[in-house]
């Protein structure tokens, strides 16, 4: 299962890597992908800079989830029988460490 996860996630930030650039000024990086025992469902933390933006970015990437999953499948379609159910999440552990960082430095 992790060497699956590290081919999506590789895979992934490529795909993403072309994404943003339709989004001037955007950095999407994938920080985590955990999938499923059956490999059904991936769970993929993305780290999205500028922070702030990224409800309206992960919203937009939900709505194009298909295209996604269609583009990932075509590149990994010789390693992976089943290609799983993507579904995206905000990895907010950076805005985490930032926060803490600001409150010991008080």
């Amino acid at each position: 299962m992790q060497k699956i996860a590290r081919l999506l996630q590789k895979e992934l930030g490529d795909i993403f890597l072309t994404y943003a650039r339709k989004y001037q000024g955007l950095l999407i990086s994938v920080s985590e992908v955990r999938i499923s025992p059956d490999l059904s469902i991936a769970h993929v933390y993305l780290s999205i800079f500028p922070s702030e933006r990224g409800a309206e970015v992960i919203g937009q990437i939900n709505a194009d989830n298909k295209s996604i999953r269609f583009e990932l499948g075509n590149r990994v379609r010789f390693q992976l029988r089943i290609i799983p159910e993507l579904n995206f999440h905000i990895d907010e552990t950076l805005d985490q460490l930032e926060h803490i960082d600001q409150l010991l430095k008080q």
